[in-house]
């Protein structure tokens, strides 16, 4: 299904408008989302919080990836580094996080409620809070937005944001199905290989989000598989990325047997989830 030349994306950004002059319009609103979201955090410590922060990171991390080729190599790679340094700093909370809830679900963890876990938690999250708070997040997103525009002012390059947005879908959903193929031909215990699928498929979920209105094709069927993968793919995640930060922190646990029983059950978990996606991906 092909859209007509004058489908705009909902934030005035029209199919033929230039991609550089677009790029203020797309990276703008993400920007004020990642700086309300930090503002948050000084009156709430809610998890979904920090969530949210490290979702929108993710967004702006792809789309200056998208962005890549106006800018000089050497910015591209300090900003998405510092998207990426914010977001993994808001994540660190999250990690103890999905351990807990995991925990809960394992019948015999009486660990799940072990008050020096949650003291850890506690602990991640004073990290978490400080670090974001010396980093400045309101002040350095600011200004990273401003380099970026001003550098895209001065860009040489000319290319309407249709053409612009089916060049980087088309090269992210080529890598997708690069490592999709790599991941079938790979050992069945290889997660290796699966990880990087998803950040594949997390990648082009975005640029979807970002570009989708003004494609040239819909890709309305493509967003479901994708967001059918993040959700096994993402399950799979959360229990190897649990099983290693009990592994790093096998000190909390008073029993040893609650420790074993804990570890024995994501392990378990992490084989059963393992096998799922890839089913999934055999089946997509």
């Amino acid at each position: 299904m092909k859209r007509d030349d004058t489908t705009g994306t909902g934030t005035g950004i029209e199919a033929r408008q230039d991609a550089a002059a677009a790029f203020s319009s797309l990276a703008s609103p993400l920007v004020h989302e990642a700086i309300a979201c930090a503002a948050l955090l000084s009156e709430s410590v809610e998890p979904e919080s920090l969530h949210r922060l490290r979702v929108v990171l993710r967004r702006l991390r792809s789309l200056w990836w998208a962005y890549r080729s106006f800018f000089d190599k050497d910015v591209v790679r300090q900003q998405r580094a510092l998207f990426k340094f914010l977001a993994t700093a808001a994540g660190k909370t999250r990690d103890w996080d999905i351990l807990l809830q995991l925990l809960e679900e394992e019948v015999e963890a009486e660990s799940a409620s072990s008050s020096e876990l949650k003291a850890a938690r506690a602990r991640a999250l004073a990290v978490s809070l400080e670090t974001l708070a010396n980093a400045g997040v309101k002040d350095v997103l600011r200004e990273t937005l401003s380099d970026a525009t001003k550098a895209l002012n001065t860009a040489h390059e000319r290319v309407s944001f249709r053409k612009f947005g089916d060049r980087q879908v088309a090269a992210r959903e080529k890598l997708l199905r690069k490592r999709m193929k790599r991941a079938l031909r790979a050992k069945k215990s290889d997660y290796a290989s699966l990880h990087e699928v998803r950040k594949a498929g997390k990648t082009l979920r975005y640029l979807l989000e970002l570009f989708g209105p003004v494609l040239r094709a819909d890709h309305h069927r493509t967003l479901k598989r994708l967001t059918k993968i993040q959700k096994r793919f993402g399950a799979l995640n959360d229990v190897v990325a649990s099983e290693a930060l009990l592994q790093q922190n096998e000190y909390l646990f008073g029993d040893s047997g609650a420790r074993d029983s804990a570890l024995r059950w994501l392990k378990q978990e992490r084989k059963r989830r393992l096998r799922a996606a890839r089913k999934l991906l055999r089946d997509a």
